[in-house]
């Protein structure tokens, strides 16, 4: 039977089992299986390496926080898009077990935010500064941003973000702010990735102005940066929209489909909140 999983540490809120079994149900997949694994940064190269004694079951991973940036040195191939975020969300286990992991945040947030806007990307801020930061960062420089504030509350936590994203061919012009600085955020695009704890009354009314809100969480929703954004009438780009997106591409690349049932994931997942909500 060939097997897939998410990792991570928490894991239990995760919708991947969902969507990717939606999708082997929609694609006759019918003998796949996809888990999910608590594994921690410590866990993980010993995760990795269990995988060698369980025969060619093992196709892929799917990695959230905090192991996109750890499993890297534990790979034994690395896509660009990985090698240039320095963190993967995927790996690809080979039939003789060799590893090697890829990046699909980045095109699934390129894919999340033209779905629900069409207009210019040009000035971003982002909030928080870990690997998903940068990803998004690197998705807002393949759609033509050109200058991104990152705020963090350490800038120095923010320097593997900042030193990845000025690799790219086409970087915005970089800078940093504290999240507890006062100046509204006046950009095309606010995207956030720090916990609904964090976003503050202040934080949240600070993005106002943003033309688009991209929040990257889905659980728990909606956060009060989403609920702003709604009652403000400002364009809202859910976790949920960014989280179909990039498994549907790890689907493609674990399975070999060419093309992945995005809708099916979709209300897959829209269904799974919706019972999280009414318990």
């Amino acid at each position: 039977m060939p097997r897939c999983a998410v990792l991570g540490d928490p894991i239990e809120h995760s919708l991947s089992p969902v969507l990717h079994a939606a999708a082997y149900d929609e694609l006759g997949l019918t003998d796949w299986a996809y888990g999910a694994h608590r594994v921690d940064e410590r866990a993980l190269a010993g995760f990795l390496t269990g995988l060698h004694g369980q025969g060619t079951e093992w196709r892929g991973l799917s990695l959230t926080m905090p192991l996109k940036r750890t499993v890297m040195p534990l790979l034994d191939e690395v896509a660009p898009t990985a090698a240039l975020a320095g963190a993967a969300n995927t790996v690809l286990v080979a039939p003789d077990g060799r590893l090697s992991g890829d990046n699909t945040d980045v095109p699934g947030a390129v894919a999340a935010i033209r779905e629900r806007h069409e207009g210019p990307v040009r000035t971003a801020a982002v909030l928080g500064g870990g690997a998903t930061a940068t990803s998004t960062l690197l998705a807002l420089a393949d759609l033509g941003c050109d200058e991104a504030v990152v705020l963090v509350r350490d800038p120095a936590r923010a320097r593997k973000t900042l030193d990845a994203v000025a690799r790219h061919e086409a970087a915005p012009r970089l800078t940093t702010a504290l999240l507890t600085d006062e100046q509204p955020l006046a950009v095309d695009v606010v995207v956030s990735t720090i916990p609904a704890a964090a976003q503050t009354p202040a934080l949240v009314r600070r993005c106002a102005p943003a033309a688009v809100v991209f929040e990257v969480l889905y659980d728990p929703w909606p956060t009060p940066l989403a609920s702003a954004a709604t009652e403000a009438g400002q364009t809202l780009v859910s976790g949920l929209d960014l989280l179909v997106h990039q498994a549907a591409r790890q689907l493609e690349l674990m399975t070999g489909v060419p093309t992945a049932p995005v809708a099916a994931m979709r209300q897959a997942g829209e269904r799974a909140l919706a019972a999280r909500v009414d318990h």
